[in-house]
């Protein structure tokens, strides 16, 4: 049960790799000349290139997955802010809710690997309309991802803590929702109100 159940989370950390990746891409975090298109786990992936991130993304989908295994992440968020100030443009916000009775008692809930690439397929999908009407970002942005998880884990000495980096009257998109048979992730994108909108 153990191999099977790691094998729906690596599912879902390679789909939530993609997802971060595919973000950062369609939102211009970095050049376009950094992502390289690649066909893996049956899905076309804007990948970095960016030694940095790449080695970030590595030791984030590492701790994510011990913490998914034990049941005790909550929540993702990736926020893109600007550069030169820091105030939050974007919050990426992936909550996810764990089958106890899946990681608890080991109870087996069949899924394929290929319904659940489908659901990834979606959600990236729908990233990339969605972009169509977020507000551009016109100036150089960075990210940071947020992981909210049981109080009972003690997080690893190269993690720090955060602030929540919420927007002050945000607009928000609610996206598809996927489903391992372990977590159910839910997505919802919100947005710092562009300045041109009306009141």
């Amino acid at each position: 049960m153990a191999s099977r159940t790691a094998s729906k989370d690596i599912i879902t950390l390679r789909g939530s790799a993609a997802i971060v990746s595919d973000i950062l891409y369609n939102r211009a975090v970095y050049p376009e000349e950094s992502f390289t298109k690649v066909k893996k786990y049956g899905l076309t992936m804007l990948l970095t290139q960016d030694e940095g991130v790449k080695a970030f993304i590595a030791n984030l989908t590492s701790q994510l997955s011990e913490w998914l295994e034990a049941g005790k992440l909550q929540r993702i968020v990736l926020v893109i802010m600007s550069k030169a100030t820091n105030e939050v443009l974007e919050r990426w916000n992936f909550n996810i809710v764990t089958d106890a009775e899946v990681v608890d008692k080991g109870a087996i809930k069949e899924k394929s690997d290929k319904e659940i690439m489908r659901e990834i397929q979606a959600i990236m999908r729908q990233i990339a309309s969605c972009i169509t009407y977020l507000p551009c970002l016109d100036e150089p942005c960075v990210f940071d991802v947020l992981a909210y998880t049981d109080t009972d884990v003690d997080a690893p000495g190269t993690w720090v803590e955060s602030d929540a980096k919420l927007i002050d009257n945000p607009q928000m998109v609610k996206l598809h929702s996927f489903d391992t048979k372990i977590h159910k992730v839910d997505t919802l994108v919100s947005y710092k109100k562009d300045e041109w909108d009306e009141e």
